[in-house]
């Protein structure tokens, strides 16, 4: 694997342990991390108030980079749903399972801590289309 793709992967993983300690801050129950199947990855799974949630982690260095938030496109909102599908279908969880969609922004700044912005429920299911 190259250098570069090593590098992001080993920052990726910093990021979503820092947004996982926050979210255990705030009450979640860790699930699992970087689920992959075949449909795609999400980067974390946790219960939080009674919900199943499936949760992207987006992370900047500075603000000209733009909003993490913005980084989940209706694509990607899309392909977490399906990961969502397989990961109730392999757990053997019910369909009426309540489920959510977060999204974890974290700005990083040179001038202090990191900043963690939590959009809980960021966008509904996407339903597969026939």
């Amino acid at each position: 694997m190259p250098a570069d793709r090593e590098n992001r992967r080993e920052i990726g993983a910093y990021y979503e342990s820092l947004a996982l300690s926050y979210l255990e801050g705030q009450g979640a129950e860790p699930l699992e991390r970087n689920f992959r199947c075949r449909q795609g990855e999400i980067d974390l799974i946790y219960r939080h108030e009674g919900y199943l949630v499936f949760a992207e982690v987006k992370f900047r260095t500075n603000e000209h980079m733009g909003d993490p938030l913005e980084a989940v496109d209706r694509r990607k909102q899309r392909t977490i749903s399906r990961v969502c599908d397989r990961y109730r279908f392999t757990r053997h969880l019910p369909e009426d399972t309540p489920i959510r969609f977060d999204v974890i922004g974290i700005e990083s700044t040179q001038d202090g801590p990191a900043r963690i912005c939590w959009v809980r429920d960021a966008f509904p299911y996407i339903f597969r289309k026939s």
